[in-house]
């Protein structure tokens, strides 16, 4: 074995395991052995040992018995805390919830993923209910992002172990749910690939949810084909054949707008250098100013942001309790910002959602956008545990740019595209309107290399 079968993209462990030149009992063991050596006792905040054994061991038995399920059996999946996993309480990262009722069922696409004969191995760390790009949590502890080498630094959130699962080689994919960017955020900032697919193509019963207006799924994984397979499973479908059919030179628009400012030098030489690979491949590049990106933030000043206002509702009666005061306290903070907008607030934000997203589908059509995942690289951690204003000021910084998308109900791939300050890693997002999300996937497959370089 040449690397641990954790740090194997789906596709490399399937082969070895389809072909029994591995067993899925060996390979869980293994993961659950890497999991709980590991130093960072942060990523997960559930060992699913039992249940894990017992599935390897039923996945074993299938194979050996030529009843393959699919190129998915045998495989090892994390599952953020939203989750419902049967017999379990569903945490969401929070501590208020420990004493929640157990699921009494999975949740739907932890039953999907079952059915295509995946394994189930923990349930990973997150941002407090979800509400922070930050990915830091005082309850669980915060996941350190492995690519980090002078000081720890954020893993990004809200999926944070989820991505620093994946990245640190522990799993080859791990599920993770996107609000504002809680996919796409820690994907980037840990150096892997992370697909949030459009509102609505999953089943999202059994998910525990932020603001059921933008909530989105979706997996982090190693590379785009990894999250065309998960795809496929968590519809209900058989994983496609790796052949696909050969896809045009990509008709890509950059935005000129809000995307760039403040960005660090080395995350936009690093966007640049992949477009001008992605130019060199026949792509066609343009860049255009999205009046949608101007009218946004003039947008949530007036009403406040659409996240806000429907996680307050979620949560209005825990703020007024006593349970408050064992919530994060820049959770409470953040949403309880929400209380602000009123009823015709909220009509108005959703009316001026509708128009925004069929003005901007009109002006992309066909084409993808592109711009840098976040505009910066991970961030220490410990000025932002000291300064609550740094927090904030970080948090809005670091869900700008994947936070349009969630607006305007895109889909959207983050790929690695190089790296920034301090050798850490840097994205490039590409994205497409609503329900585009088989164009976007053959896409981001087709010139994933050309955009790692």
């Amino acid at each position: 074995m040449t690397k641990p079968f954790g740090a194997m993209s789906i596709a490399e462990l399937s082969a070895l395991i389809q072909t029994g030149s591995v067993d899925p009992v060996d390979v869980t063991e293994a993961v659950l052995a890497s999991i709980k050596a590991s130093p960072d006792k942060a990523i997960f905040v559930t060992l699913l040992e039992d249940r894990a054994l017992a599935e390897a061991k039923a996945s074993s038995k299938r194979l050996k018995e030529g009843r393959s399920l699919g190129a998915l059996d045998g495989i090892p999946i994390a599952w953020k805390d939203l989750f419902d996993i049967e017999d379990l309480p569903t945490t969401a990262g929070s501590k208020v919830l420990k004493t929640a009722p157990p699921a009494t069922k999975d949740a739907a696409v932890v039953d999907l993923l079952k059915q295509a004969g995946m394994i189930a191995v923990g349930r990973t760390n997150m941002s407090e209910f979800a509400f922070s790009g930050i990915g830091i949590n005082p309850h669980y502890g915060t996941p350190h992002n492995p690519r980090a080498k002078d000081a720890p630094r954020i893993p990004g959130g809200s999926s944070s172990g989820s991505g620093v699962a994946v990245a640190a080689g522990l799993v080859p994919v791990a599920m993770g749910t996107d609000t504002g960017g809680s996919i796409r955020i820690p994907s980037a900032l840990n150096g892997i690939v992370g697909y949030k697919a459009t509102r609505g193509r999953y089943a999202m019963g059994g998910v525990y949810p932020l603001a059921t207006s933008l909530d989105s799924l979706g997996p982090l994984c190693r590379s785009v084909q990894d999250a065309v397979w998960i795809d496929a499973a968590m519809r209900g479908l058989a994983v496609p054949q790796t052949a696909r059919k050969p896809v045009e030179p990509l008709d890509v628009v950059i935005p000129t707008n809000i995307v760039f400012d403040g960005a660090e030098p080395g995350v936009v030489a690093a966007f640049e250098a992949a477009v001008g690979r992605l130019e060199k491949a026949s792509c066609r590049v343009s860049r255009i100013a999205f009046p949608s990106f101007d009218e946004l933030p003039q947008l949530m000043a007036k009403y406040g942001p659409l996240v806000t206002a429907e996680a307050f509702v979620l949560h209005r009666e825990r703020l007024a309790g006593p349970a408050a005061a064992d919530i994060d306290h820049r959770v409470v903070a953040r949403t309880r910002l929400g209380e602000r907008t009123g009823m015709a607030d909220y009509i108005a934000i959703l009316e001026a959602r509708t128009r925004m997203i069929a003005e901007t589908e009109a002006l992309i059509g066909d084409r993808f956008v592109a711009m840098p995942s976040v505009a910066h690289v991970a961030p220490k951690i410990e000025p932002l545990l000291a300064d609550d204003d740094a927090f904030f000021a970080m948090n809005g910084k670091t869900l700008r740019n994947t936070g349009f998308g969630n607006f305007l109900d895109w889909c959207g791939v983050s790929i690695p595209c190089g790296t920034g300050d301090a050798d850490m890693p840097a994205g490039l997002l590409l994205s497409a309107n609503a329900g585009r999300d088989e164009p976007l996937l053959q896409a981001a497959m087709a010139y994933e290399e050309t955009i790692r370089g």
